[in-house]
């Protein structure tokens, strides 16, 4: 496991998880973006620009975290790596977006990726801070805030052994941000600015860091209509293309019961 870190921070930090294969959301954030720059990984996923996105990552200031896709990837597997059970609309939808991104990666872009940390640590005013993807005893763990406190305890614990202990955990991933805390400790989601946060809207979410220490979540906009039209083209047409404009995800199935908005029957519909 590679772990990366960047010593003493200082000034603004802009956090933000997976672009998933979105470049106007990117692009939008990179505008926006102040400061160190890192992203929890995902790269690519359910959006229409996945060479796009990388060409761009690579040629900006951007620290990247190897999120599932980036090992996936690396490893020329197959399937994204999430670990969904098989038939659910996860599971299904899956196989589309991850078939065509693996068709627009070239080698260099996959050893690039072979190449990132798996988790970053950092300082900030006397504060230890890891940055990781989904969790350390599985990169594609799911963590949501209605999580069972467990869950989080299992993470902080490998976390510990391999960094010591840490003041604040900052994770992606799971696509909706969230603040909880655990044991004493702060564990902070980003979201993700590719897909919006299953809320009803069409905006998505990065996380800010003040000079000061301040962390504050906040609203990304940008040309949704481009976006859809890139999943158009590229004929991804299950679903996530109409969540980039209604914000409600067709796959509702792998939220906890507690987040979901409708019935899963109805989120197929």
């Amino acid at each position: 496991m590679r772990i990366d870190d960047f010593g003493e921070l200082s000034g603004e930090i802009t956090i933000f998880g997976g672009p998933y294969s979105n470049i106007q959301a990117l692009d939008a954030l990179l505008n926006t973006a102040r400061g160190t720059l890192i992203c929890t990984g995902d790269l690519v996923a359910y959006c229409g620009a996945p060479k796009a996105v990388i060409e761009r990552i690579r040629t900006s200031d951007v620290f990247v975290l190897a999120g599932n896709c980036e090992k996936q990837l690396a490893a020329n597997a197959l399937d994204c790596g999430c670990g969904f059970e098989d038939g659910t609309t996860c599971d299904l939808l899956s196989a589309a977006w991850y078939s065509y991104a693996n068709t627009q990666v070239d080698a260099d872009a996959r050893a690039w990726m072979g190449r990132l940390p798996d988790i970053i640590t950092f300082s900030q005013r006397g504060r230890k801070t890891a940055l990781l993807h989904g969790g350390v005893t599985d990169v594609a763990r799911f963590l949501w805030s209605a999580s069972p406190e467990q869950d989080f305890l299992e993470e902080l614990d490998a976390l510990n052994i391999l960094c010591g202990d840490v003041d604040v955990v900052i994770a992606g991933h799971s696509g909706i941000a969230f603040e909880r805390e655990i044991a004493g400790m702060r564990w902070i989601n980003t979201g993700v600015i590719g897909m919006p946060p299953h809320d009803g809207t069409p905006q998505t979410e990065f996380l800010r860091i003040s000079d000061s220490g301040a962390y504050r979540f906040e609203k990304l906009y940008y040309d949704v209509d481009a976006a859809i039209r890139d999943m158009e083209d590229a004929g991804l047409l299950q679903g996530y293309h109409e969540a980039l404009k209604t914000g409600i995800w067709p796959s509702e199935d792998v939220l906890p019961q507690e987040l979901r908005r409708y019935s899963s029957s109805f989120a197929k519909g």
